[in-house]
């Protein structure tokens, strides 16, 4: 290869796929067997036994909590960090009236540089462990509040004081509707932002850790994962799958719906995965939470599963492809009340608590991540013309 870089360089796989890259301790994804863990532990199974507080200390604090005391100890820190500052508060109704098309998403990341710079939050580089984890801490308890705020007052209504009594996921619920929410929604919810909290090095979580290596303070890293979740092939998903159910509308509908869509080479919201080659275990988990709601929208999607891998096995014979996260996430939000657009905010309220874990490992380790590009323009060095 020509170039200053030649004896240095490696060519590897578009997309950096299958690329390691680091070393993380805190969890992996694992393909091929269909499973994925937040350190030690089965991510399906804390979502299935735990709160989300308790995967959140697992992932900040590297051990779940051993007692119900540790436990209370750490929602009584992170309650009070819900509250946002008055600075940020009072410069939210007009952040909502400038992102009324583009939704709550798109304001939180205006509203997490403010909430950075009025919390003095300094870069990584400069600050020990223990700051670098108080900025995290207080980023991510912010988060469910500056997004429910942000939605409620593009609805024409006022934001809803987070209560500190109230788990994480029962409080985001809370702050949306302005009401206590039925436990088994809230748990519903809960045990989806679990299933989401960290998903290996996807798009976003690597982005925040590029972010995380020059050094930049923890808002900084944020807002760049943020803007990485925003595209349609990472965190958009959950609605528009939604929509493809909405699209077929009736069962006799999505044998030609699918089909079509398959033969022209158009994808299918809500199935593959660039990492799983079996069945996404969160779907599963999910589809199994959907299954106790029950219903005619949970009738209707367990039948296009069924259609669309049958016809995906036959048009395209010798590819693993089941539905992903994305699918029954949606059905889950939608039977719990969420609008759809809050499926995506709802995504980034349970993966910012990664996104921090990750900035907080990464910020250990200051080598800055730089990689190389190939140059494939015109040869250099050629004359500039003068100027006509």
């Amino acid at each position: 290869m020509d170039g200053p870089f030649m004896n240095t360089t490696i060519d590897v796989p578009r997309g950096l796929a299958g690329v390691v890259v680091t070393e993380t301790e805190l969890g992996d994804v694992r393909g091929r067997e269909g499973f994925y863990h937040y350190r030690q532990y089965s991510a399906v199974e804390l979502a299935g036994s735990r709160s989300f507080e308790d995967v959140w200390h697992l992932l900040f604090r590297g051990a779940l909590p051993v007692d119900a005391a540790e436990r209370a100890a750490f929602a009584a820190e992170i309650g009070p960090l819900r509250r946002l500052p008055d600075t940020v508060r009072e410069a939210l109704p007009a952040l909502a009236r400038a992102t009324a098309l583009s939704g709550p998403l798109a304001g939180l990341r205006t509203a997490l540089s403010l909430l950075g710079a009025s919390a003095g939050f300094r870069p990584v580089y400069d600050l020990d462990p223990e700051r670098r984890a108080a900025d995290a801490l207080a980023a991510c308890a912010a988060v469910p509040t500056l997004l429910t705020a942000l939605h409620r007052l593009g609805q024409g209504l006022e934001p809803v004081e987070p209560r500190a009594d109230l788990p994480y996921a029962a409080n985001y619920l809370y702050m949306l509707t302005g009401e206590e929410p039925d436990p088994a929604k809230a748990r519903a919810v809960e045990q989806y932002l679990i299933a989401t909290v960290d998903h290996g090095f996807n798009a976003s979580t690597f982005t925040a850790r590029v972010i995380a290596s020059t050094g930049a303070d923890v808002a900084a890293c944020l807002v760049g994962a943020i803007g990485a979740l925003s595209g349609p092939l990472h965190g958009g998903a959950p609605s528009r799958a939604l929509d493809t159910l909405d699209a077929i509308g009736t069962a006799d509908r999505i044998d030609p719906w699918i089909r079509e869509r398959v033969l022209a080479g158009d994808r299918i919201m809500g199935f593959g995965h660039p990492v799983y080659r079996t069945e996404d275990p969160r779907s599963r988990m999910l589809r199994d939470i959907a299954l106790q709601f029950g219903g005619p929208l949970v009738d209707f999607a367990v039948e296009v599963e069924r259609h669309v891998e049958a016809i995906l096995a036959e048009l395209k014979p010798g590819r693993e492809l089941h539905t992903n996260v994305e699918f029954y996430a949606g059905v889950v939000m939608e039977l719990c009340g969420l609008p759809r657009e809050m499926f995506t905010p709802t995504f980034c309220a349970a993966r910012v608590v990664g996104w921090s874990a990750n900035i907080l490992e990464q910020a250990a380790d200051s080598k800055i991540i730089r990689p190389a590009a190939r140059y494939v323009g015109p040869p250099p060095p050629q004359p500039v013309p003068l100027l006509g």
